[in-house]
């Protein structure tokens, strides 16, 4: 009887879903604000937005959308920044995954909007990510990455 040689074939690799291909390249924005219209406070402001934008374009596996800003106004209340709300927006319609954000003053002043904004958020997968405090708000491995921030 002839031997007969087996040859073994490894399966390939489990193909990923939409949502997880979807979720491989992050679509990252910012979010800066100065709370007066002082000369150094604008140049602040322009220092802000362009540190975002290079710092998410040059991120590997993210995509940049944008930077929302609101210039010159208070932290304290959320209704009257347009920059703030128009980023939440977009967040939860889904173009948003991870939002960068210098600090949690930054982001707000009152600690209820704080929460409520970061919770509904969380509720539709998206993180905050606060430098200062090196403070993000993801539980996914695949956003806890800021390795390379």
């Amino acid at each position: 009887m002839e031997d007969k040689i087996i040859t073994e074939i490894a399966p390939l690799p489990k193909p990923a879903t939409f949502k997880e291909s979807a979720k491989a390249i992050l679509r990252v924005a910012a979010y800066a604000r100065v709370s007066t219209d002082h000369e150094d406070q604008q140049s602040s402001l322009a220092a802000q937005t362009e540190y975002y934008e290079k710092k998410i374009s040059e991120h590997p596996g993210w995509q940049f959308v944008r930077v929302y800003v609101d210039d010159g106004i208070s932290g304290l209340r959320t209704e009257r920044r347009e920059g703030f709300n128009r980023m939440i927006e977009d967040c939860l319609a889904g173009a948003v995954d991870l939002v960068l954000t210098k600090s949690i003053s930054r982001f707000a002043r009152n600690t209820v909007d704080s929460v409520s904004t970061i919770r509904k958020l969380k509720e539709k997968g998206i993180a905050v990510y606060f430098e200062k405090k090196d403070f993000d708000t993801a539980e996914s491995p695949i956003l806890r990455d800021f390795s390379a921030l």
